[in-house]
Parts: structure tokens; C-alpha cells; sequence
């Protein structure tokens, strides 16, 4: 249905695109009758998240569609839906746990930028995940699985997705000052951090596909498998393998459990270990601080502009709370930093 039709301006968003849905099924998946219970969820901070029921052959199948916001609008920073969708099939034929994808959308499927990925049951919510008693168990074996799992993502050859950006370390380093000094607000340990930073910074590494947001909160997990699937492919890149090793441990992925360095559920040392056996190659622990300390970095530099975001016309409770989450950051750093 036409984003202008007047018959659309009274149904509810929800409604139109459980229309549009409803065709795309019926074209693209066999026997395909509909769709049932569709609904926006909470999840995902850039993009639609929606879950649906495909009924086929009178049985209801869980699915998820990823789309643009909208359909149709882009982000700069991301790679784009498509090319999440190609990811998602890269990682799965190097047996790393990812939800199938199912239909990439079509310009003649009238829904915009997105594709149909089949749903995983599980948690995502870090919180739980560190210490909600169902995974009490699993929890200890979740660090080793998470370098086991990067060790299958950093093999996806760097051509599965030809039109990735590529960054040094000092590319990003440079990339990540700019946003700090753009912020206009002295920050003198973050000043110190880039100092640090600058002075540490690894050569170029052989180039590989990285992650780019391989944390808690952007896995699925089961208490009984651990991690079982592996989300929000919007910011991979090629680049140094190191950094995805270094951004699980930052702070901000730990959910209060700071005795816990791997999201906030495991020890570095078991992270490297399953990435080193599954990999065949040395973890140099220097060069993955490196990337932690950036990381830390990183995330603080991004609450900061928050409070520009905020100014600019987004005055809601969520951009004011991360604005104010930079000084959490400066005291996390001056505790990394500290000999």
C-alpha cells in the first residue's frame, strides 16, 4: 500500500506494515497464507524490530523483520540492512550462531530498507545475564564460548561483504578525538586517555572482518548453551581483530559485575583461551588492552555527545541519562589507567 494513500492515514503503522507483510509472505515464502501477531518490541536502538507469526500450512512460525527506521531512513555510520543480511549468511556458513535470514526486502515488497530473519528464543537483557540464577551454571563457560565465537567471525573472509569500510588503529583513535574535541567540553581525562592511548597505539594488523559491537546485549543467550546467537551486525568493518577481544570488556558491558571483565560474567584470560584454540593464534594482551582502554574511551566520547543531541531537539529522558554517563566513564578510566 502507497505511504500516501488516503485510506492508510487512519491505520496505525502497525497495521500498514502488517498489510505489507502479509504480501511479502505470500509472494516469497510457499503455502504462506499471512501473518499473525505482529508487534514493534523494545529491542534495538537504530533500527525496527518487529515479530511476527507466519502462518503456513496452518502452522504459526515466529520471525523477526529488521528494518530501516521508517523504511526508508538510513544511518550514516551503519552498513546498511543488506549487507547485514550478507553477514548474517557469512557467519552462519563459518558455523558461527546467528538467525537465519529468510527474505531480503525488495524494492517491489513496498516496505523499504530490511530483511526477515528467523526468531531466536532466549535472553538478551545484560542485567539478567549476570546475575539472574537460571544461567548460575552456564555463566562460568560464557567468556571462553565468546572467544571460540570471535575466533569463527574473524575468519569470515573479508570479501563476503565487499563494501565494508577499513580502519587502522590510529585511524580510529584519530576518528574518536574528533568526536571529543567536537563535543567542545574539556574533559582532562580524556585528554590523558588519548595521551595514553596515542603513545600505545599496535601497527596495522593482517585485516579482518571485526565485529564492531560484540558485547552483552547484542547476544542471545540460553541457560543451558550459553550463547546461541549473535545480533546487531550494523557497525562490522575490516580492521584489527583485536578491537572485537577489547570491546566485550569495557566497562559499560559488565552491568555493575566490574569483578568481571567479560560482560560482566567471565575472566579475560578464559576469552582468550577459547579464541587462541579455536584461531590457532596468540592473544598479545597489550594489544588487546589497548583496544579495552579505547573502548572505555569510546563509549564515554559517545555519551558526551549526547548532551549536544539533547540541545538539538531530542530532549528525551534517554539522551539526558547517557549525557550524564560521561562522568561514569572518566572515573572507570582513571581506575583502568591507574598503575
Amino acid at each position: 500500500m502507497a505511504a500516501d494513500d488516503p485510506a492508510s492515514a487512519a491505520k496505525s503503522a502497525g497495521e500498514v506494515l502488517a498489510e505489507g507483510l502479509a504480501g511479502v509472505v505470500r509472494r516469497h515464502f510457499g503455502a504462506a497464507s499471512g501473518v499473525a501477531n505482529v508487534t514493534r518490541m523494545t529491542a534495538g536502538a537504530t533500527q525496527e524490530i518487529w515479530r511476527f507469526e507466519l502462518v503456513q500450512d496452518g502452522h504459526h512460525t515466529p520471525l523477526i523483520l529488521r528494518r530501516a527506521p521508517g523504511g526508508e531512513r538510513i544511518s550514516v555510520t551503519a552498513v546498511g540492512l543488506e549487507t547485514e543480511a550478507e553477514l548474517l549468511r557469512a557467519a552462519a556458513a563459518v558455523q558461527a550462531p546467528v538467525p537465519a535470514v529468510r527474505h531480503v526486502l525488495t524494492p517491489e515488497d513496498g516496505l523499504g530498507h530490511g530483511f526477515i530473519m528467523q526468531f531466536v528464543e532466549g535472553e538478551t537483557l545484560g542485567g539478567r545475564i549476570v546475575r539472574d540464577p537460571r544461567f548460575a551454571d552456564v555463566r562460568p563457560r560464557l567468556a571462553r564460548q565468546c572467544g571460540e565465537i570471535l575466533a569463527r567471525i574473524h575468519a569470515i573472509p573479508p570479501t563476503a561483504a565487499p563494501n565494508l569500510k577499513h580502519a587502522t588503529p590510529a585511524e580510529l583513535l584519530a576518528q574518536w578525538r574528533a568526536s571529543y574535541e567536537a563535543t567542545a567540553w574539556p574533559r582532562p581525562v580524556f585528554d590523558l586517555t588519548f595521551a595514553w592511548l596515542a603513545a600505545r597505539v599496535p601497527p596495522p594488523a593482517a585485516p579482518r572482518l571485526v565485529h564492531g559491537d560484540f558485547r552483552n546485549g547484542n547476544l542471545i543467550f540460553r541457560p543451558d548453551e550459553g550463547v546461541v546467537a549473535v545480533l546487531d551486525w550494523e557497525l562490522t568493518h575490516i580492521g584489527d581483530p583485536m578491537e572485537d577481544l577489547g570491546w566485550i570488556c569495557a566497562n559499560p558491558w559488565r552491568f555493575g559485575m566490574l569483578d568481571k571483565p567479560v560482560g560482566g560474567f567471565g575472566e579475560r584470560e578464559d576469552l582468550y583461551a577459547g579464541y587462541e584454540a579455536a584461531s590457532g593464534t596468540p592473544v598479545d594482551r597489550a594489544h588487546v588492552r589497548f583496544w579495552e582502554v579505547l573502548g572505555a574511551l569510546k563509549w564515554g566520547v559517545m555519551c558526551a555527545g549526547m548532551t549536544a543531541t539533547f540541545r538539538a531537539g531530542d530532549p528525551s529522558v534517554e539522551r539526558s541519562v547517557i549525557a550524564r554517563r560521561a562522568s561514569e566513564t572518566e572515573v572507570d578510566l582513571m581506575r583502568i589507567l591507574a598503575p
